[in-house]
């Protein structure tokens, strides 16, 4: 399968959000407790950083591509309340932001490649269905200096309050193979272990990915939030 029928299929499979299983339909909380600790706990809290976006209620849209080049990423995030026995939470907006195949974040200045203020990219905000459920279509992110590959996230109940903020880390097997295609800037220099925001917490903030350059890769990822 090309990149464009990735995508065409992507879309078409987009029309309803695709469906994740959620952890808690099998596994009560006092159970989950016992195996992990951390299995009902809020999310990692990451630095928003210094690219958000300015205008995410102009940014409600699946596709998120833009005229960016890179590997496709589909990206499928359920949101799940710790209030409610990490059942999944409808009704809150997701949003995200990355950086594109060279580095580079729209809506700001002062990029590697130059002055992208005016662009809107690799930015988009969907609202979770009633399994808790929203899904991307992206590209692989880049890196620049100094940061592991990452993605940004945003969960916000319907009031614009904010309920977390976070990171998503990216499995650096897969980082290193998209890395080594033509439209990626080679291997990155700063591990997942030694982020300032994945070292404390990498094994919370890691995806899961699937997928291969030539079909595209899938991510799959649970957010946690006090809902």
């Amino acid at each position: 399968m090309d990149r464009k029928e990735f995508l065409k299929q992507s879309v078409l499979g987009l029309g309803t959000t695709i469906t994740i299983p959620s952890l808690a339909a099998s596994c009560s909380k006092e159970n989950m407790d016992l195996v992990d600790p951390n299995a009902c706990a809020v999310s990692p809290r990451e630095i928003a950083g210094p690219f958000p976006i300015k205008n995410p209620t102009d940014q409600v849209v699946t596709n998120i591509i833009g005229d960016r080049v890179g590997i496709p990423l589909l990206i499928n995030i359920t949101i799940q309340n710790t209030n409610d026995n990490c059942m999944p939470l409808s009704g809150v907006f997701v949003d995200i932001w990355q950086c594109d195949s060279k580095g580079n974040y729209s809506e700001y200045n002062n990029q590697l490649e130059g002055d992208f203020t005016s662009e809107h990219f690799l930015r988009g905000r969907q609202t979770s269905d009633t399994d808790g459920n929203v899904s991307f279509i992206s590209i692989y992110p880049g890196w620049y200096p100094g940061r592991a590959p990452h993605i940004h996230v945003e969960v916000l109940k319907g009031d614009g309050s904010s309920l977390l903020v976070s990171q998503i880390a990216m499995p650096e097997d897969i980082s290193k193979t998209v890395y080594s295609t033509s439209e990626y800037n080679g291997a990155f220099d700063t591990a997942n272990a030694n982020d300032g925001s994945f070292r404390d917490s990498l094994e919370r903030n890691i995806a899961e990915v699937i997928g291969n350059t030539t079909d595209g890769y899938t991510l799959t990822k649970i957010l946690k939030v006090a809902g």
